[in-house]
């Protein structure tokens, strides 16, 4: 009897960490194609000039960053079933909008349908990260409700990276054509949270203005420790993110095989996630990221030697590199569950959380641009210093923040392995 109350127990427990996780593959698989394929379509697809489209496309993320901290204020005052199917009609309307421009006014177009569908993605980011909070009964819940989140994350991303070669020989007919492959997907997913999970009770914090809700979270030492060894870590995986097709293409002279590689990255960071979810609950969260930050650090400084023709020994390191890739994505979100939690502001938390990881990607392409432009980098150019600068600020520059970051969160390991 005891024997099948637990198998009982352990299926509905699957069921339901499937039941959360599922639309975290329908929001990653829009993410690629907004942040990845977007310029590029608009470039050649629809004749947007790259200075005009350079200027639209950083308003429109500017904008998008700086209304995640808004939304975390909002989704503390609404509950989450309403607010993620509110969100969701937006963002698909968007979504589909911004993949199927029209021949005329292809700029107001873009400019429309971006801001539509990160208003709808960001908010329903928001609200789905801190639901995942309430429906989490304790620090070892919300681990595997955040790591079946990103799970489904990351499987979202290798679908959005593979299916526009599959459904199109041309990548701009493919693009267009993948708009069509997240209703179903995203109406599915929503259909399965909403059955799956309990809404929980209704929001009944304090109307609160933003600026004393964001003051009060931010208020909190540990919250605070968090966020900066996010941020510093966040740099060390954002620096790389910006450069990897230009490493690929420049570096080791491979540019067809940027997309296999990049696949390769996400498969293993998929495959790890069960192993780092059962080492924290055995070792502690903490423990578990320090020792990831440390084997990424192993991982990832051989590129630095790599050169033209070097592809097999790069795609070890994105294998090495993606096995750690799962304690990164579900750890720390992890422990901001808790605190938002244990704060009672889940939602200004993620509202600030998402904020800074979207300010990290800006601060990256900021940062190493212009540093590469500096020291005479020029893409396509297969000599000169500018390759040698290229390694170094791809390959070397992020170990620096990674290594900061583990010694900040060694240094707050204590306030920071927090259990609920």
């Amino acid at each position: 009897m005891k024997t099948m109350s637990a198998t009982t127990a352990g299926t509905s427990d699957v069921r339901r960490l499937l039941a959360y996780g599922f639309l975290g593959l329908p929001l990653a698989f829009a993410a690629l194609p907004i942040y990845v394929h977007v310029p590029r379509y608009y470039a050649d697809s629809a004749g947007v000039p790259l200075a005009v489209l350079g200027g639209l496309l950083l308003g429109a993320r500017l904008f998008d960053a700086a209304i995640d901290p808004w939304l975390g204020w909002v989704a503390d005052r609404v509950p989450r079933r309403r607010m993620v199917v509110a969100a969701l009609v937006p963002f698909l309307v968007g979504f589909v909008a911004l993949l199927n421009p029209p021949d005329v006014w292809v700029s107001a177009w873009l400019v429309l349908s971006l801001a539509l569908t990160y208003l709808g993605f960001s908010a329903a980011s928001v609200a789905y990260q801190a639901w995942g909070a309430d429906a989490g009964v304790d620090s070892r819940e919300r681990t595997r409700l955040t790591a079946a989140r990103e799970g489904f994350g990351l499987a979202g991303v290798v679908l959005a990276a593979a299916l526009p070669g599959l459904l199109a020989a041309d990548l701009s007919e493919g693009v267009a054509r993948l708009s069509w492959v997240l209703p179903p997907v995203l109406l599915l997913a929503a259909i399965v949270l909403f059955a799956g999970i309990d809404p929980g009770a209704a929001c009944s914090r304090a109307a609160a203005p933003l600026l004393p809700s964001l003051r009060y979270v931010l208020g909190d030492a540990a919250f605070r420790r968090l966020l900066a060894v996010f941020v510093v870590n966040g740099m060390a995986s954002a620096l790389p993110a910006t450069l990897f097709l230009f490493f690929v293409a420049d570096v080791l002279r491979a540019e067809s095989a940027g997309g296999p590689l990049l696949a390769l990255y996400f498969v293993a960071g998929a495959a790890s996630l069960p192993v780092w979810v059962r080492l924290a609950a055995t070792r502690g969260r903490v423990p578990a990221w320090l020792l990831a930050m440390a084997l990424a650090m192993l991982a990832f400084g051989g590129a630095v030697f790599l050169g033209p023709g070097d592809v097999p020994a790069f795609a070890v390191i994105c294998v090495a590199s993606g096995l750690t890739l799962g304690a990164d994505l579900a750890l720390p979100a992890a422990i901001a569950a808790d605190l938002g939690e244990r704060l009672r502001r889940a939602g200004a938390c993620f509202g600030v959380w998402n904020f800074l990881g979207k300010l990290n990607l800006a601060l990256a392409a900021g940062v190493a641009l212009p540093l590469l432009a500096l020291f005479g980098y020029q893409p396509g150019k297969e000599s000169g210093d500018g390759l040698l600068a290229l390694s170094w600020v791809y390959a070397l520059l992020p170990l620096v923040f990674k290594l900061l970051a583990s010694v900040l969160l060694w240094r707050w390991r204590d306030s920071l392995e927090i259990h609920s």
